[in-house]
């Protein structure tokens, strides 16, 4: 998305300056007490921490960062991407035989078509008795409309990135005075208010929080009105499902179908947007992937005419523009630098001892996020989620920042914004002995023990995923995990992969053989 050279001046010089406070705080440390190996382009003091800038502590916020334009210019629209190379929508008619656990929707939306297209060309009367075995028509998908090239939010935006690390989530919501600042809900056993929902997903799926809020009011208005209809105080989003009423499940859908638009637009894996009524409309090859997420979620909520208002000038977009101002005033371009490169990391283990690599490349967090974890499963021969002795370490240098529902989240630069720079989500760590969060540690320290706890599991182990600036970095691809000399490799299936060093190969399974033996 290309501006004006004023615009991007001003925009260089804001990030600059925003970088140049962590570069200071950072640079008060030595490094004689690093270990050799140890090397970093920026240094950690783990009792500093950074000073949010004046416009994000004003006395009386307006909880809208400062504008990159220069003042006064033009409010200009955001000039095309580059066109994706996104798959070819398929023209034939193809032949599918019904596999165990298969249902008439996964394969419908496997193949790109609509539920009711599948049943008719199958002549289905019953939709939910299907056979294995049995043989089906897979006809192609018929589009009846493109999607729109106007965009909506910048990439950085949707990403729980830099640009919300200084945001006010809290007074902004109590400013507003609406539904949400009363709203109080039992998640998991444990009494949370709207605002600590709000934050609590934001930075488990890392999506930003703005963009939840935005989304929320356009949806249901508990962002501004006191009173709110009877079917949204129940499902806020409007999506109705019984199994995903009250705030906390509805946002949870929310953000993981933000991620996974997203994250399959950056993989050029959208050739079209199946709608809520079935239509099924062509994707935009210009867009950005921050449009393509928000265009992806309301996909799933919208029949077409209503969908094309939603991600039109006058839908999200303009509800967003009048909480927090224009989103491309603030754009971080780019999200992820092209020349990003991981730091030195350790497998999450203590050395000489072996470890089952039971996970290869799949969701960071939840279905929709870029295939960012690897699973591993410590020492043991039981099976299921039974307690474990084992230690679960650093794997590298890093202040702790969050610490709670089976989550620890290990800052690599330090600053204390997992918004920010290199950051390692370890999922499933036990409560017993966990890591206290504001604790610092090196390469190799003892985190926690892994366990079942926190999100969904079925067996005992560690879950490791990473990000930067907020955005879940693939564990293969372009920039693939490499800890202790092990590369990580994907295959395109979910779950399934190697761990690659100096012509060893070990193989991702569920259980524990001799192929997934891991130690460092």
């Amino acid at each position: 998305m290309k501006r004006g050279r004023h615009s991007v001046n001003l925009k260089r010089w804001l990030w600059m300056s925003l970088l140049a406070l962590f570069c200071f705080a950072c640079a008060l440390t030595t490094t004689d007490d690093l270990p050799a190996q140890v090397t970093r382009s920026v240094l950690f003091n783990p009792t500093l921490r950074v000073t949010p800038p004046s416009w994000a502590v004003q006395a009386t916020p307006s909880y809208r960062l400062p504008p990159t334009r220069v003042p006064g210019a033009p409010v200009l629209t955001p000039t095309a991407d580059a066109p994706r190379v996104l798959p070819t929508l398929r023209a034939e008619t193809e032949i599918y035989i019904v596999q165990p656990g298969d249902t008439l929707g996964v394969i419908a939306r496997r193949y790109g078509i609509s539920l009711d297209q599948l049943v008719r060309a199958n002549q289905i009367e019953n939709p939910d008795l299907l056979s294995v075995g049995q043989v089906l028509t897979i006809p192609p998908p018929l589009p009846v409309a493109v999607a729109p090239s106007f965009k909506i939010i910048p990439d950085s935006e949707l990403v729980n990135g830099p640009v919300s690390a200084f945001f006010d989530l809290a007074g902004f919501i109590q400013d507003q005075n609406g539904y949400l600042r009363q709203h109080q809900e039992d998640v998991d056993g444990e009494m949370l208010s709207g605002t600590r929902i709000v934050e609590r997903i934001g930075l488990e799926y890392s999506v930003n929080p703005r963009l939840l809020l935005a989304v929320l009011e356009y949806q249901s208005g508990w962002l501004t009105a006191v009173q709110v209809d009877e079917i949204t105080k129940e499902y806020p989003v409007r999506y109705v499902d019984a199994n995903r009423k009250g705030l906390y499940r509805q946002l949870a859908w929310t953000a993981n179908n933000l991620n996974r638009g997203y994250y399959l637009w950056k993989v050029n894996a959208v050739p079209a947007l199946i709608l809520a009524d079935g239509k099924i409309v062509t994707a935009e090859e210009t867009v950005n992937a921050g449009t393509a997420g928000v265009q992806y979620l309301f996909s799933q909520l919208y029949h077409l005419e209503d969908w094309q208002r939603a991600v039109g000038e006058k839908g999200l977009f303009a509800v967003y523009q009048k909480l927090f101002g224009y989103p491309f005033d603030v754009a971080l371009e780019p999200q992820i630098p092209h020349d990003l490169t991981q730091p030195p990391l350790e497998l999450p283990f203590e050395p000489g001892i072996l470890w089952s690599f039971t996970g290869g490349p799949h969701g960071g967090w939840g279905d929709g996020s870029a295939w960012a974890a690897l699973d591993f499963a410590p020492p043991g021969n039981a099976l299921g989620c039974v307690p474990s002795d084992a230690w679960v370490t650093a794997a590298a240098d890093g202040l702790i920042v969050r610490s709670r529902y089976g989550v620890a989240v290990l800052d690599l630069d330090g600053d204390g914004f997992e918004q920010t720079g290199w950051t390692i989500l370890y999922l499933h760590l036990d409560s017993r002995e966990r890591i206290a969060e504001g604790s610092w540690v090196r390469t190799g320290d003892r985190l926690g023990h892994p366990s079942c706890e926190g999100g969904i599991s079925s067996g005992t182990h560690i879950h490791l995923a990473r990000r930067y600036n907020g955005e879940w970095i693939s564990a293969d691809g372009s920039l693939p995990f490499y800890m202790s000399g092990w590369v990580s490799e994907g295959t395109g299936i979910e779950y399934d992969g190697y761990l690659k060093k100096d012509g060893q190969i070990v193989e991702a399974w569920n259980g524990r053989r001799a192929e997934n033996q891991i130690q460092r």
